[in-house]
């Protein structure tokens, strides 16, 4: 897709993303603060906060994760990995194959989400792990790698990046956005209970569509303004 293309899809893009944001402001609304899933995921995340002010910034860490993503993701897509460098400065991967979704998916993969995901996935099945301990650290954790994630990546996005470069700001923005606002709405029902996909479907549908009509109500308003000013 050339860059006009892609200008022009992000675009037609943005009023989608507002209706994932009016969602996830919606689903947070129904959620609440004092649930017992929300109390460990709130926690860990206000450990992140402290750390992420605080404490050096663990960059390493950071630039693993990110570039294992861009190898994982090129891998998912049938290329191949043929070198990979990481230091607190920085980093690379040489890849066989390139497309926005490679080049974008670190910055709307939680990487470290999706471990802590995994492990307590093994464990529950290995070991039995249960218990409202082991969830409340489960909850804990997946908080603060969710932090991490948005924190470190909020951080080097202040700073001239390739893969945004060049994929246009207006259109890595949009995918950015979404990718993460879509794991968020995939990810939050089944923390919350009570809420299905099909809520959650027909919460973005609403919000895009209202998205809509607001944009027909100030198309109407300019429109107005305009013509009073002509006349």
């Amino acid at each position: 897709m050339s860059r006009r293309g892609k200008f022009f899809t992000a675009i037609v893009l943005l009023p989608l993303c507002v209706g994932m944001g009016r969602a996830l402001f919606g689903l947070v609304q129904l959620a609440g603060m004092a649930d017992t899933t929300f109390a460990p995921l709130m926690a860990g995340v206000g450990c992140m906060f402290i750390i992420y002010h605080w404490v050096p910034k663990p960059m390493w860490i950071y630039v693993f994760g990110h570039e294992f993503t861009h190898a994982t993701a090129t891998m998912a897509f049938g290329g191949r990995v043929t070198g990979l460098k990481v230091t607190s400065d920085g980093g690379h991967v040489l890849v066989t194959k390139d497309n926005f979704i490679i080049t974008l998916a670190p910055y709307f993969t939680p990487l470290y989400s999706v471990a802590v995901l995994v492990l307590f996935a093994i464990g529950r099945v290995i070991w039995d792990w249960s218990g409202p301990w082991v969830w409340g650290i489960f909850f804990w954790a997946l908080g603060a790698t969710y932090a991490f994630h948005i924190l470190l990546t909020w951080y080097i996005l202040h700073t001239r990046q390739p893969d945004i470069t060049s994929q246009g700001y207006l259109f890595s923005g949009v995918i950015i956005f979404a990718g993460n606002a879509l794991i968020l709405l995939l990810g939050l029902p089944h923390l919350m209970g009570g809420v299905g996909m099909w809520d959650v479907c027909k919460m973005v549908q609403e919000g895009t569509v209202q998205t809509f009509r607001d944009i027909s109500g100030l198309e109407a308003v300019i429109s107005n303004a305009c013509n009073s000013a002509l006349n």
